[in-house]
């Protein structure tokens, strides 16, 4: 991933896939919907850092599917970040636990 900005992931290394198929998870992705501009969203990215290049990205501007998906576990809102681990989606979870859940996806390399 390139330098993150407050803007968010850039679209080529945001790992993001045409709409938000497989949005729940069941595949082992941790899978983060975000849209430029929140703060929240910028906040995960930075705790991220390197770890970030590990999610799925989905920004619910531009990817309609993944927009629906948001609003169907936000009670309707387009809240962001939510993220999905293992099949479950939190709403603006702690940063930290994000970044265990993707260590534990894929161990950093020795």
């Amino acid at each position: 991933m390139t330098e993150p900005t407050a803007a968010g992931p850039t679209p080529d290394a945001a790992n993001a896939a045409d709409g938000a198929d497989g949005a729940d998870g069941a595949d082992g992705a941790v899978k983060i919907f975000w849209r430029p501009g929140c703060p929240y969203c910028h906040q995960l990215i930075e705790t991220l850092g390197d770890l970030a290049d590990r999610a799925e990205w989905h920004n619910i501007w531009e990817e309609p599917d993944a927009a629906a998906f948001v609003r169907s576990v936000n009670n309707g809102n387009e809240t962001v970040p939510t993220v999905v681990v293992d099949g479950k989606a939190a709403t603006n979870p702690d940063p930290e636990l994000v970044r265990q859940a993707l260590q534990r996806q894929q161990p950093a390399q020795q």
